[in-house]
């Protein structure tokens, strides 16, 4: 399989609470099986379901609840192939995740920020 790009992610609508958006992204990052998800799908650029399945000792049906969770975040991306669906990390949309988690820190003393 010759890796594709992941189609972006749509852009944060311009009101959106950060606090809420980074909320939704934590809860869908909070399960260990979602963050090895997400490792597997950026070492790989792509991949169908099957393999994802076979790489984690958890069964078909709880891998497909995870995936769902990243896909209504907007961290993996799900692409019909045949009878298959080709999942891949959205890079932006992480990229996203670490500028809000930024937004946390304490800005230092004497810091220009």
């Amino acid at each position: 399989m010759s890796p594709r790009s992941c189609p972006p992610a749509p852009p944060p609508a311009p009101d959106a609470d950060p606090d809420e958006e980074l909320a939704v992204l934590a809860a869908a990052l909070g399960h260990p099986a979602r963050v090895r998800i997400l490792r597997f799908l950026l070492e790989r650029r792509e991949c169908f379901a099957g393999a994802i399945v076979d790489h984690l000792p958890l069964a078909q049906s709880t891998v497909s609840q995870h995936l769902k969770v990243l896909r209504e975040a907007g961290l993996i991306r799900g692409e019909v192939d045949g009878l298959h669906i080709c999942y891949c990390a959205d890079g932006e949309r992480l990229r996203r995740v670490g500028e809000l988690l930024e937004m946390l820190a304490p800005v230092p003393a004497g810091s220009d920020r």
